[in-house]
């Protein structure tokens, strides 16, 4: 059991930091709203990851696998997600961070939440994350071990793992603070990340299931 949790911390820790939309997520908000909207964003991503932990553990996320209508309209809704935000990145770039960074605590809290938002509908709408969930996990449970239980656990330690990369990347941006709140700098890390999130819409939008 031992040898199997510590392949799977090293196979998971591996595909976390191969960059995707997830991360693409957590660098932009970090960067256009501060530590606190990249956390957010974080959270939403790491609670989405907990929701298709638990659908994997209980056999939910099967249906996704084995049901092409099913995969297909969680599967578009998600590319059209990603599409809308690129889209919208791309014809209204914003020149500065957020407003929310300087108009108080109010606000920032209502910044937060949108944040958290994207976060978790960019991950949830994703159905590639739940196929994923059903045919890794089973590979690192042991034999006679509870199914549901220990998938659960391989989906917690995923999340942690997944929290600790996105903590690491929001704090390297930190430094970088000055430059890339600059208005050009703002203005062209939104139009390259739409640019990134259209991209990654289309080629949802064109998966096929596992």
């Amino acid at each position: 059991m031992t040898q199997l949790l510590l392949l799977f911390i090293v196979a998971s820790g591996l595909l976390t930091i191969t960059p995707g939309v997830d991360t693409v997520m957590v660098l932009r908000t970090s960067t256009s709203d501060g530590p606190r909207g990249g956390a957010a964003a974080s959270i939403g991503i790491c609670l989405g990851l907990l929701v298709w932990g638990m659908s994997a553990a209980f056999g939910l996320t099967a249906l996704l696998a084995a049901s092409e209508l099913v995969f297909s309209i969680v599967k578009w809704a998600g590319a059209a997600y990603l599409v809308y935000l690129g889209v919208k990145l791309l014809l209204k770039p914003r020149a500065y961070l957020a407003a929310a960074q300087a108009a108080g605590s109010a606000n920032l809290s209502r910044g937060d939440s949108g944040c958290f938002q994207r976060g978790f509908l960019s991950n949830i709408l994703n159905p590639k994350v739940g196929v994923f969930y059903v045919t890794f996990l089973p590979q690192f449970i042991p034999h006679g071990a509870n199914v549901a239980a220990f998938s659960l656990l391989l989906a917690g330690i995923h999340v942690l793992i997944t929290l600790a990369w996105f903590s690491l990347l929001i704090a390297l941006t930190v430094p970088l603070g000055r430059v890339l709140s600059r208005p050009r700098v703002v203005r062209n890390l939104d139009r390259v990340t739409g640019c990134v999130f259209v991209g990654f819409g289309l080629k949802l939008a064109v998966a096929k299931r596992a």
